[in-house]
């Protein structure tokens, strides 16, 4: 029954494949209904391909169910597992469909198995016409695919919303390009605008026919100062002429991803509607994913918001909390590790709580955001300087599944805290230098944090010192005063009149100048910003705070696992592994 597994997703485009699961204290269990009568797989990757992935093949054939545990290794040969660990409980066929329900422990003591934490996990499902035996190794042919989930997310209660009213937010008619990715941004206002009101839900719509195509859909607050003319037209994000106002829409109030439910707030709080201080102005961005380059798609998917003219208790709010996005952040070229620090500050936060709520704000749910070359990302909490448990993570971060992690308990934030958004990257692939920025080839670290009650608050960031940066690759001076940007050196010859951007990329980085710089760049001072909404400031903003001295990079807490497949012989296994945002190379598509 549902009561066993309370998740569940569909992995693929047709609805073939439909993925249950739902925890069962160190174990999970999962069920899978697969419309074929052959065999079924299911793994999980670090990459989302077939290399080195931990995957359980299963079926039922001529009456008779099975279910093998495999691994594969780095040149996707596939292998029997020594140590069986995936357990069967159930499995049927009828005409059409096998199911299969078996469960495993989170952490197995098998090298080859993966374990299973809160970080978004790549699962990997393949289906065959045949069963494993008469199809043998040979799984090509196989329809096969991979879809990022998080396995470990809490469960949350659901009120009914039935007949609450609602508005929605679409795009209408957009042509959606015949390009590998699209992100295109649509301005709307919010329709309540007489009385307060509190949306408690906020759901997908998306086209029918189109659940491949759009990928996610993020959801920030703009500017109240704008006008309706800014309604008239979508356009291309991120795009050298998208209009100005799209610039003003930098929180993010709503992320859903594909595969993803919609976003229930706490049944005591509620996102704010219809009064002043309230968003009016509101910036859709949709993620188009078009692989196939189909030309000719025209979209009408968005958004519903669900809302109640019977008031919640607190009104939620959003912190940015994070690196301030610029190109005072940045990453060397060829690094299959680098660890970028943003930092919601002692000072600001000792400010703006201080002044607003001194008892502390309470944050149930979390966004990390990173663009394509993140790897891992995690919020550290330290409180009166000393740390507290990870406020979330994820080490196995992935660009296009984005959506806020729901605390397991909510976490108090207080005068005395500070939070440091902890960034990995992966530039192994890249030869020029990465910039921080908006196009999804620049690079961002980013915390939103969903919170109560609401202060005025916006965003607690941190900007690296620039000068220091640039001394590291030998810059003397720079011309002043400073009237372009990027701005442009002085000294010495070799850079010349070199913006400091090309001064950059023109230095020979090496995987060791890059580690060299990677230690220097979190020690510098942090220029701090401290936003309320609509650009005004908290006095601390601007100021210079020094990294708070802590150990980096975050240590990862062992965890106890256990062998299922020693529960039959006498002796019970517990040993202890560390598990550690591993560097994941870029394996390639699952083929």
């Amino acid at each position: 029954g549902a009561g066993s597994y309370p998740h569940s997703a569909v992995l693929d485009g047709a609805g073939a494949y439909r993925l249950h699961w739902g925890r069962r204290g160190s174990a999970l269990a999962l069920r899978l209904e697969v419309r074929t009568r052959g065999y079924v797989g299911f793994g999980l990757s670090a990459s989302g391909g077939m290399a080195s992935a931990d995957i359980v093949v299963g079926g039922v054939e001529r009456g008779q169910p099975y279910l093998q545990d495999y691994f594969t290794d780095e040149n996707r040969v596939l292998k029997k597992d020594p140590q069986q660990d995936y357990h069967l409980e159930y499995a049927m066929e009828n005409s059409t469909h096998t199911i299969l329900a078996f469960s495993r422990e989170l952490h197995t003591c098998d090298t080859n198995d993966k374990s299973i934490t809160e970080s978004t996990v790549r699962v990997i499902w393949a289906y065959h016409h045949k069963d494993m035996g008469e199809a043998g190794k040979n799984y090509h042919g196989a329809n096969r695919g991979t879809k990022s989930l998080r396995l470990l997310n809490p469960e949350r209660e659901e009120v009914s919303s039935a007949s609450l009213p609602y508005f929605d937010l679409t795009n209408k008619d957009v042509p959606v390009p015949d390009k590998d990715t699209t992100y295109w941004c649509q301005m709307f206002k919010i329709p309540v605008q007489h009385e307060k009101h509190h949306v408690t839900k906020v759901e997908p719509l998306i086209q029918k026919g189109h659940e491949n195509l759009v990928h996610h859909i993020l959801l920030y607050q703009c500017s109240s100062n704008l006008n309706d003319s800014v309604l008239d037209y979508g356009h291309e994000c991120y795009h050298p002429n998208m209009p100005d106002s799209f610039l003003t829409c930098e929180t993010v109030i709503f992320a859903w991803a594909i595969g993803g439910e919609g976003f229930t707030y706490p049944p005591h709080v509620g996102l704010s509607i219809g009064t002043a201080a309230d968003p009016l102005f509101v910036l859709m961005e949709v993620h188009y994913d078009n692989p196939s380059f189909t030309e000719g798609l025209i979209d009408n998917s968005g958004l519903r918001l669900i809302y109640t003219p019977v008031l919640r208790k607190y009104d939620a709010g959003v912190i940015e909390a994070g690196l301030w996005v610029s190109l005072f952040h940045n990453i060397p070229p060829g690094m299959p590790e680098f660890v970028s620090e943003g930092h919601c500050t002692l000072e600001c936060l000792e400010e703006a709580l201080g002044a607003e709520r001194p008892a502390g704000i309470q944050v149930f749910a979390v966004l990390l955001h990173a663009h394509l070359a993140g790897r891992a990302i995690r919020m550290r909490h330290f409180h009166n300087g000393e740390e507290q448990k990870l406020l979330a993570y994820d080490d196995e971060f992935d660009f296009n599944f984005q959506e806020f992690q729901y605390l397991k308990e909510e976490r108090t934030i207080l005068p005395g805290d500070n939070l440091v958004t902890e960034c990995h990257y992966s530039t192994v692939d890249r030869i020029r230098m990465t910039w921080g920025g908006l196009s999804t080839r620049n690079e961002m670290c980013l915390s939103y944090l969903l919170y109560y009650p609401r202060i005025n608050l916006t965003r607690c960031a941190s900007i690296p010192d620039i000068m220091e940066q640039l001394q590291f690759i030998g810059v003397k001076e720079i011309y002043r005063p400073v009237r372009t940007w990027p701005f442009i050196i002085k000294s010495p010859k070799q850079y010349k009149n070199l913006s400091f951007m090309d001064a950059m990329n023109k230095f020979k980085w090496s995987r060791s100048e890059g580690l060299s710089y990677n230690q220097l760049v979190l020690k510098l001072p942090v220029n701090v910003r401290c936003s309320k909404t609509d650009n005004a400031e908290w006095s601390i903003q601007g100021m210079t705070a020094l990294p708070p001295d802590i150990e980096r990079p975050y240590k990862t807490e062992p965890v106890i696992c256990s062998s299922s497949s020693c529960l039959s012989c006498s002796l019970f296994l517990l040993c202890i592994v560390y598990i550690t945002a591993s560097t994941i190379g870029n394996t390639g598509p699952f083929v």
